[in-house]
């Protein structure tokens, strides 16, 4: 018999448990009865229990049902509209699942798709960077986790969907080496602003260690020669449309920062600052059309510069950044101090960074170690120990 409370009942002929509801019709708004079949009581009580959860929702409203895309879309636009979410970051992950809805999953009813079908899927993303596929697999992630939270599904299939390997080789950044970065600190010195333009943001960020959106944001304001210190409070980014504009704070909270003026560049600042006074709202760069510049396009006249110049390959405007990270640790400046000059987020960003250059000097650190067990008198056993 049909159970009107629950709107579940058995079908006898079909021997099938079939849960009856109601759902709106898109063109008229009418509501009409329709039925779907589960082999198990249990299987039919879940989807009932989900649907009563669902159907106060305004995605479902709207779609009788909730498909993925449009739930990836709620929750980024939710984000965005609190604040938590830039412009830019707001604009790529909207074209990660403009991609994804294209997919024969994409617009399949959440409480319909399979840990499966989501791992076929992702196995179909292997072409892609490791990093890029993550990008596609956290839209999953926190689609899957909401609706699991609200009730919306009873499991989460992604506890059983694993991230396949990249058949691309992740991309490495490496730092200069001391004669590739005196070669190019040779050549930009050699030139002026007339001819290389960008020539100081290349010191800068050798020297001082910002990102190239930090050293484009740069203001006549930010740099206290007084106090000998390059004040980061802001970087160049994007907006959803790919134009590049003025963000309101660095990349993360920790770059937030003030970097000693190293006396290598501080001559090339002096002079940065007067072309920048005459610069809109005092930008130290600005582009040839008078508006900021682009980090991207900075970055191709970098590589223009090392090939035609120094004979280098492989190196960006982030290599350069790297490049400082990587003079501070060998010369023995505790990571955290790095940490704080790099604007790094996290410790383990900076002991992950720089770990293979940590682990050089590994056992010139031991032997300080040594020295000092001799100096205290701690080692007056170490033969007899050596001799077991």
């Amino acid at each position: 018999m049909k159970n009107k409370k629950t709107g579940i009942y058995y079908d006898k002929n079909r021997k099938k448990y079939v849960v009856s509801y109601n759902i709106k019709n898109k063109e008229t708004g009418q509501e009409k009865r329709t039925r779907k079949s589960f082999d198990t009581e249990e299987a039919a009580n879940q989807f009932y229990e989900e649907l009563q959860y669902k159907k106060g929702d305004s995605i479902f409203i709207k779609n009788n049902g909730i498909p993925l895309n449009e739930l990836m879309k709620f929750l980024v636009e939710r984000k965005y509209k609190m604040k938590l979410l830039a412009e830019q970051q707001y604009g790529k992950n909207m074209k990660i699942i403009d991609r994804i809805e294209k997919e024969s999953i994409g617009k399949k009813d959440i409480s319909e798709i399979t840990a499966d079908e989501i791992q076929d899927y992702f196995n179909s993303l292997t072409h892609y960077s490791n990093s890029y596929m993550q990008k596609y697999i956290m839209q999953f992630s926190k689609a899957f986790s909401y609706a699991h939270d609200k009730g919306y599904i009873r499991i989460n299939p992604m506890t059983d969907v694993y991230k396949p390997q990249s058949v691309k080789k992740d991309k490495v950044i490496r730092a200069m080496e001391l004669e590739e970065q005196q070669a190019l600190t040779n050549y930009l010195k050699s030139k002026t602003i007339i001819e290389e333009p960008y020539k100081n943001a290349f010191l800068i960020q050798m020297y001082a260690g910002l990102r190239i959106g930090e050293v484009l944001a740069l203001q006549v304001k930010d740099i206290d020669l007084k106090n000998n210190q390059i004040h980061i409070n802001k970087t160049l980014t994007r907006d959803a449309e790919e134009r590049v504009i003025m963000g309101n704070s660095t990349k993360t909270f920790s770059g937030m920062r003030d970097v000693p003026i190293q006396g290598i560049i501080l001559e090339e600042l002096k002079a940065q600052l007067e072309i920048g006074k005459n610069n809109f709202d005092g930008q130290l760069f600005i582009a040839s059309n008078g508006k900021y510049a682009d980090p991207r396009s900075v970055n191709n006249i970098l590589k223009r510069i090392l090939i035609q110049n120094c004979d280098i390959k492989d190196i960006t405007t982030h290599s350069l950044r790297h490049t400082f990270g990587t003079r501070c640790i060998e010369s023995g400046m505790t990571p955290v101090v790095v940490q704080r000059l790099m604007g790094h987020k996290d410790i383990s960003i900076t002991l992950n960074t720089y770990t293979s250059i940590l682990n050089r000097f590994k056992n010139s650190e031991l032997q300080k170690l040594n020295s000092y067990y001799l100096e205290n008198s701690i080692d007056n056993n170490n033969n007899e120990l050596e001799d077991r």
